[in-house]
């Protein structure tokens, strides 16, 4: 009798382990509310925003390796190079292709350019040492230490009111990807979680999901007023673990903060 005892526990056991094992990945596996999250809100950060730029300073024209998707690959050329400053002490070199003619056409894109990086947190811009310019339409890039851009995607961008809200996510791919992505506490935050933010966090879960998340912790915690309860209520019901995770981090958010 205590043996089919014992058996009968040790079944009921497995039974129980089964269910919090199949209910966990029926969790995780929830479809996210998102396709992605550049998208939601044009109002994250806006144009009347302050900006941590200073100054802009032209080091002339000079050899670098820079990567353009119009060829999908890295290339050779002689940009014109700018020296971009910001109140934080942190500097961006701006490289834009030598298609842009002369200098005055150059100045005109890095000027417009270094400002709208100077609203992007310190946290953001840490790791960002170059920003690559090209002319044609092409999706951002972000990653490689670096801000890829294309004038033509930026116009629509900005037509639809989320350049700010692009680069947040691809600054965000150059300064926190490397340290975060792959770590244990984000990858624990993730299994936690009912879900990704996105549709693209999901399918690209080392790629995308520290950018695509990244954006609206920022909106949730230091934009609540720009955002409506049901964006806020959706947040915190989807990734509450990844906003613990990035509030403990103690990331330095000026001029945001």
């Amino acid at each position: 009798m205590k043996k089919i005892t014992s058996l009968l526990t040790h079944s009921l056991i497995l039974v129980l382990i089964s269910c919090k094992i199949s209910d966990a990945q029926t969790s995780i596996s929830k479809d996210p509310p998102f396709d992605g999250t550049i998208f939601l809100n044009p109002d994250i950060i806006t144009d009347s925003d302050p900006s941590t730029f200073t100054s802009l300073a032209y080091a002339g024209q000079a050899e670098r390796t820079m990567f353009d998707r119009r060829v999908d690959d890295w290339i050779t050329a002689r940009p014109f190079i700018f020296n971009a400053n910001y109140a934080d002490g942190l500097s961006i070199e701006i490289q834009l292709n030598p298609e842009f003619n002369n200098v005055a056409e150059a100045e005109i894109q890095a000027l417009k350019y270094a400002e709208v990086f100077g609203k992007l947190p310190t946290a953001l811009r840490m790791d960002v040492h170059t920003s690559w310019i090209h002319k044609g339409t092409h999706p951002f890039g972000g990653g490689n230490n670096n801000l890829l851009i294309y004038i033509g995607q930026s116009l629509e961008y900005e037509n639809d009111g989320i350049l700010e809200e692009t680069l947040v996510h691809e600054a965000a791919h150059s300064s926190l990807d490397e340290y975060h992505s792959a770590s244990s506490g984000w990858i624990n935050a993730q299994n936690l979680d009912p879900s990704f933010i996105s549709t693209y966090a999901r399918d690209n879960p080392e790629r995308e999901d520290v950018a695509e998340t990244f954006l609206l912790y920022l909106a949730l915690r230091y934009r609540p007023e720009r955002i409506d309860s049901t964006l806020k209520d959706t947040i915190l019901e989807t990734i509450p673990n990844r906003i613990k995770y990035f509030d403990s981090l103690n990331l330095t958010m000026y001029p945001i903060k």
